[in-house]
């Protein structure tokens, strides 16, 4: 077992702990999502060895060939990135959850193709930037709304990529905000939301201290890619 990553993990998960007690949290309430985009099969069963289940990929079609690898039973597989209407035919079977919903037109195609539940949550570009794709803030009640309508769709939360800056405290506004969002959501729709994914490997434990329920890392334990 490469000393690298189980050093890195006990590192991360010290960082969790420690954010979490300041903020009086309980770290065991925070998912880790082990980002594997790029990492080889054989990385990734090392971080399964050590006990991360939960597999987040950007990409369908990079995904796929590592899920057939390594199948569905001794690990999650999470869609983490942009979804285009046009693969959504390959979600079901494989992804147990997107994280990626930013649109209504994607609601209704994925609902249309599933024959069985999935859990999404709902991605949004919180800081409004232009380059990134996440629904608007003001667009965020009406696919909610679509979500929880939808038949085989269950929402589950929101997700956000915080802007990339020098000082990851700058990045703390947009978690409170994207919580504030969720909170609102929650209360329009009756019903709990109880994931915030928020948080990667240059911010997660301000995320941690926003009250972050799921975080995405890949560097942070991995590794440079």
């Amino acid at each position: 077992m490469p000393e690298g990553l189980a050093a890195n993990l006990a590192t991360v998960r010290r960082t969790i702990a420690e954010r979490a007690e300041r903020a009086g949290r309980d770290s065991a309430s925070i998912t880790l999502v082990a980002v594997t985009k790029t990492f080889p099969v054989t990385r990734i069963r090392e971080a399964i060895q050590l006990g991360l289940k939960i597999l987040g990929e950007n990409r369908v079609q990079e995904a796929i060939p590592k899920i057939e690898a390594i199948g569905t039973s001794d690990a999650s597989w999470h869609l983490i990135g942009h979804l285009q209407t046009n693969k959504v035919k390959f979600i079901e079977g494989r992804f147990a959850m997107v994280q990626s919903i930013d649109r209504v037109e994607l609601v209704a195609a994925l609902d249309r193709r599933l024959g069985s539940p999935l859990e999404v949550l709902i991605e949004v570009n919180v800081a409004e930037e232009p380059q990134k794709t996440g629904a608007l803030p003001s667009d965020l009640p009406a696919i909610a709304q679509a979500v929880h309508q939808a038949r085989n769709l269950r929402l589950r939360g929101v997700m956000t990529i915080a802007p990339m800056v020098p000082d990851p405290e700058q990045a703390r506004p947009v978690f409170r905000r994207l919580r504030a969002l969720r909170d609102e959501t929650s209360q329009r729709l009756g019903t709990p939301l109880p994931v915030l994914s928020m948080g990667m490997t240059e911010d997660y434990p301000i995320a941690v201290e926003e009250g972050a329920t799921m975080l995405r890392l890949g560097r942070a334990l991995f590794g440079s890619r």
